[in-house]
Formats: structure tokens, sequence, C-alpha cells
């Protein structure tokens, strides 16, 4: 199988695992849902551990809002008050104004917390540095525990306008609008996948621009239509380069420490002195010229 590193820029994002004899069209399919479906595991993420901590998210035209303002305008959130975590809740205000600040108790937020650290843990780029590939199977499994873990702590639901909601009812036009993280979504058909300095086109195979060798494993580059062709890999890596500047950094260190103790005081000393040996001879070594 090839071993494919693909990468948004210079971050790693998986390793994918497939055959030189896939269809250009075939891949980019694939790496395209495999990418967007990791990207959501991350977002619902993110989401659910501020769930735990402070608890549904607010109706939009309230979050931002203080209590007394909420009270002045005469705003209720029907939501929240029958969006009650399963075993009660606990008082933790949300600095942003976010969420409602009616948090889940601390076992239960516990529950949440570890299934949203878990689920970040097996999509993480740490895992393409471990050599440890991605599949969908993977990131279905992660999504489908992000599900459970809410229906858990929320059996009545959550409220519509909670973006955890509409991430898992794949609302997710609404649940990313206005966020940076639409930013990362990529359409089937405007991706493109760049390797070498070269875009691998439609139409053609994989080994097309590989080879037939299944033991081959290459960093490929994907990213949207129009963002022109993407920098080259270093010659060497960041952990190479590294090591070069902490050698660079000691020889440095070394070579000041020799200027420092560089020290000619010694050329006046005897035992350095060519005629001492002559002058030892002649019975002159010690001939004092000072006056009475």
């Amino acid at each position: 199988m090839v071993k494919l590193h693909i990468k948004r820029g210079d971050e790693s994002l998986f390793l994918y695992d497939t055959s030189t004899r896939i269809a250009m069209e075939e891949l980019l399919h694939e790496l395209v849902a495999l990418s967007n479906a990791r990207e959501q595991v991350l977002r619902l993420s993110e989401e659910i551990l501020d769930l735990a901590k402070h608890g549904v998210a607010m109706a939009p035209n309230m979050q931002g809002l203080t209590e007394e303002q909420i009270a002045e305008l005469k705003l209720e959130d029907e939501w929240a008050a029958r969006c009650q975590p399963s075993g009660g809740s606990r008082l933790n205000p949300d600095p942003q104004g976010r969420r409602s600040g009616q948090a889940p108790s601390d076992k239960l937020s516990s529950v949440l917390t570890r299934t949203a650290e878990e689920a970040k843990e097996k999509v993480s780029k740490k895992q393409a540095a471990a050599n440890i590939c991605l599949t969908m199977e993977e990131v279905t499994q992660c999504l489908d525990q992000l599900r459970g873990s809410t229906m858990i702590v929320y059996p009545m639901g959550l409220p519509p306008h909670e973006p955890i909601r509409m991430e898992l009812e794949q609302k997710i036009e609404e649940a990313v609008a206005g966020k940076q993280a639409s930013k990362l979504i990529l359409e089937e058909s405007t991706a493109q996948l760049w390797w070498a300095g070269k875009e691998m086109m439609r139409g053609k195979k994989l080994h097309d621009y590989v080879g037939k060798n299944e033991k081959t494993k290459i960093i490929a580059k994907l990213q949207r239509k129009g963002q022109g062709a993407p920098g080259r890999e270093p010659v060497v890596s960041e952990q190479e380069q590294k090591h070069m500047m902490a050698y660079a950094y000691r020889r440095q260190e070394e070579l000041k420490k020799l200027e420092e103790a560089k020290d000619d005081s010694y050329m006046s000393s005897d035992w350095a002195d060519p005629n001492s040996l002559k002058r030892a001879f002649q019975g002159v070594s010690n001939v004092s010229w000072k006056p009475r």
C-alpha cells in the first residue's frame, strides 16, 4: 500500500494508505471526505469541552448579554430551561457569554471531557508523526462516541441553535457560518492534490505519478483550487534542522571558550626560552643585572 502523508501548507494532517492503481477522482473523493470528517471531530470535541464547562449554548439573540440585560430586554431562553443535564447542573458562568453557565455535574462533565479528549487524540496530527494511518471507520467511530456522550448527559436533547446539534445533524454550513473553521472545509469539485510541485490531475491514476511500487511513501498537499502551487518541502526535516542548529550553537560556545582561554603569557617562562639551555651550560642563567 502507498502511504500518503497529507498536509495543508506546512501543517501535517494525517497519513492515509491507498493503492497505486486508484484513480485520482476516487482518491480525491476519499481524502476530501476524510479531511472534512476529521475537522468535524475536532470542532465537535472543542464544543463538547465547552459544553462540559458551561452548559448548553444560549440563543443567538442572547449571547454576550449579562443576566441583567436579558431580564431588562425580557428575553427568555426556554430551551435552556428544557435542556437540563440528567444528573443535575452546577453554576459555572461562561466568560464569553456564549453558553448558559448551567454546566453538568462533575461526574457527567468528566464523561464529556474524556470522550472529547480521546476523540481529539485519535485524529490528532501526532498520529502522523507516530506513523499511524487514519481511516474513515475510525473517524466515524469518534463521531458516534461524541454523539453518545451528549445523549447520556442530555437525554432530552440539545437546543436547535446548539452548534453540537447542528454538527451531529450534518448542518455543517449553519454550524460554521462566520467562523474560521469554514475555511478548512473542502469541496470535492474544487479540491486539489499536489506532489513534488505538480498537481495530480483527475483522469489519471496514482501510479502515473509515483510509479507502481506499493511500498512508496510520499508527502502530498491537499488544498482548494485557486490557492496556487503549495511550497515545496524543505531539503532537511524540522527535526534535522533543530539538530543542526543545536550543533552549531555548541560549536560556537566551544570556540568562544577557546578564545577566552587563549593566553601567551607562557612565552615569558624559562621553559619557553630557546636559549635557556645554552645559558645554563655557560653558567650565566642566574646572572643579575641589577645595580648594587
